[in-house]
């Protein structure tokens, strides 16, 4: 009886299973456009910045929309995305759940017109345009398998950089996905990974900013920062602009470094105040650049810009916000942890407008829904939430056009390819049309 059951669960397994690559494994669905809520009455008690401002002002928008915005990104802007989608149909991958998706927020790699992604086991899966199984391949033994692995990309020509949450970074054959060398750090990595002519680079849970060879993987140099004595919660954030390096750590101080050298050129602490608990809690956004400044925020009620070149402040902003901002033309876009769209003048960190993204939602509903992320597109911007819906609202106005219903659960920052939005969640790929 014991072998006919374990004959059956292995044929329940191989009927059901996704990797086939000549099986229907995307499974695709119309999109369920959700009814917007009837407005409520404005909450008397406000906080500051709680409330809408020049909502009557109108962003028109003339930089160019781009295609690439996704692939080998150096300095985090999108900038305004070529992207118009009706967003139609629905199509989705499931894998096994990523068990620390809500803590890391993974993030998809693009390769030409491939997506490449991984499961809850470190299993890596390069798809092609027409959603088909390119290859999968999985580099960790059955312990390293058990701690769950959160997987970090960056592609340097023909080779797939990895690196993850158990110290452990490898380079594969991006046309096979045949491991070329593999190799183990000291600490676990927290941070995006960027690649930048023959090099890659990485911050671990030791506040280490690590620069690599891509070639043999050997170390060149190393920066160490102050570190906190609780491991941060938020996945750290770089840039790479004129061959300076620009990133964060675990205590919200933003560092300088040359890129071939890996001499310090400048720090600003601008958390100096934090005791080593409350670094423990500190959220911020990934930073964006343009040739002269940085920007980001974080969840203490700070939107910072810096001179690129020295770190000093040019201004800061009470805004409370973790999100990727985005950069166009004169303007920076953002949105608050309690849902409000802000757009910026870059230069002066003047407030242009403040519109209220859930103002139509009654006040337990709003307390409940939190933003994960944003893109901006050619007119308008579309807006991914904690409870699986998608917001698109006009660019001119703010106003939300539409909602539409993805998935029950968090959905990631959205990402375009090839004219389809695409996000992830703790057991998916989804693709809109």
């Amino acid at each position: 009886m014991n072998n006919i059951f374990k004959i059956l669960l292995v044929f329940i397994f191989l009927t059901n299973c996704s990797f086939n690559k000549n099986s229907s494994f995307w499974k695709t669905e119309k999109i369920k456009k959700v009814e917007l809520p009837q407005k409520e009455e404005i909450i008397k008690k406000e906080k500051k910045f709680s409330s809408e401002f020049n909502t009557k002002v109108k962003i028109s928008l003339y930089a160019k929309a781009v295609n690439d915005s996704f692939l080998n990104n150096l300095d985090n802007n999108n900038g305004r995305i070529n992207f118009n989608g009706n967003l139609e149909k629905i199509s989705k991958y499931k894998f096994s759940a990523i068990k620390k998706f809500h803590q890391y927020d993974p993030e998809i790699l693009f390769y030409k017109n491939d997506i490449i992604f991984f499961d809850n086991k470190g299993t890596i899966m390069r798809f092609n345009n027409d959603s088909e199984l390119v290859w999968k391949k999985n580099n960790y033994t059955k312990p390293e398998k058990k701690q769950n692995p959160i997987l970090f990309f960056a592609i340097s020509k023909k080779i797939l950089i990895v690196a993850d949450n158990i110290a452990k970074y490898y380079a594969l054959d991006i046309d096979t996905g045949e491991v070329l060398w593999s190799k183990n750090n000291t600490a676990p990595f927290n941070s995006e990974l960027k690649v930048y002519k023959d090099r890659f680079f990485i911050i671990d849970y030791q506040d280490i900013l690590r620069a690599y060879s891509i070639k043999d993987s050997k170390e060149i140099w190393n920066v160490k920062t102050d570190n906190s004595l609780i491991r941060t919660q938020k996945k750290l954030s770089m840039v790479i602009v004129k061959d300076k390096i620009y990133f964060n750590n675990s205590l919200g101080d933003i560092s300088a470094v040359d890129v071939k050298s890996g001499e310090l050129l400048w720090q600003n602490p601008t958390q100096s105040k934090l005791t080593f608990d409350e670094s423990f809690f500190l959220k911020t956004s990934d930073i964006i650049a343009d040739k002269q400044t940085l920007y980001f925020s974080n969840d203490k009620n700070q939107f910072f810009s810096l001179d690129i070149k020295t770190g000093s402040i040019n201004w800061k902003q009470k805004i409370n916000s973790v999100l990727r901002p985005t950069l166009i033309d004169n303007y920076l876009f953002t949105i608050s942890l309690d849902g409000f769209l802000f757009v910026i003048d870059k230069n002066s960190g003047n407030i242009i407008r403040i519109t209220n993204l859930l103002k139509k939602f009654k006040p337990k509903q709003k307390n409940k829904i939190k933003f994960t992320g944003f893109i901006v597109g050619n007119e308008n911007i579309y807006i991914s939430t904690n409870y699986g819906r998608l917001f698109i609202a006009e660019i001119s106005t703010g106003q939300i056009k539409s909602i539409i219903k993805i998935d029950k659960n968090k959905i990631s920052r959205p990402f375009i390819l090839n004219q389809k939005l695409i996000v992830i969640t703790d057991n998916s790929i989804i693709k809109l049309n």
